[in-house]
């Protein structure tokens, strides 16, 4: 079992930047996939960003050039570097990674709890 714990979310001004943090704790395991979606009220949740085991990274349309995935694995934590944040980037953010638990053949995955991020003047 793999706990996911976010945080970094908080009420920011447009044009501001904020860095999103999710720890992995638990069961050994090895990553797959790692990823941030997000979910603002009365719309769909969306990927924003994700990056697969070897390292390639793959970002929504509008979020490219402002929104950075990256990983530390020595300390099995994801990140979600923004900058440049607008209004729309308003939405509840959560984390996602797809994982092999030691001695298991399946692949998991598992979910944040997510955190709210609020772009506002």
């Amino acid at each position: 079992q793999v706990q996911l714990v976010e945080s970094g979310g908080d009420l920011v001004q447009p044009g501001g930047s904020l860095r999103l943090s999710c720890a992995a704790s638990g069961s050994a395991f090895s990553f797959y996939s790692m990823g941030w979606y997000r979910q603002a009220p009365g719309k769909q949740r969306e990927l924003v960003a994700s990056v697969i085991s070897i390292g390639n990274t793959n970002y929504a349309d509008s979020v490219k050039g402002r929104f950075t995935i990256s990983r530390d694995n020595a300390k099995n934590t994801v990140y979600l570097q923004m900058s440049s944040l607008k209004p729309e980037d308003t939405a509840v953010y959560y984390c996602n990674i797809r994982v092999r638990l030691l001695g298991r053949t399946r692949i998991d995955e598992y979910w944040g709890q997510g955190t709210q991020v609020t772009v506002s003047s």
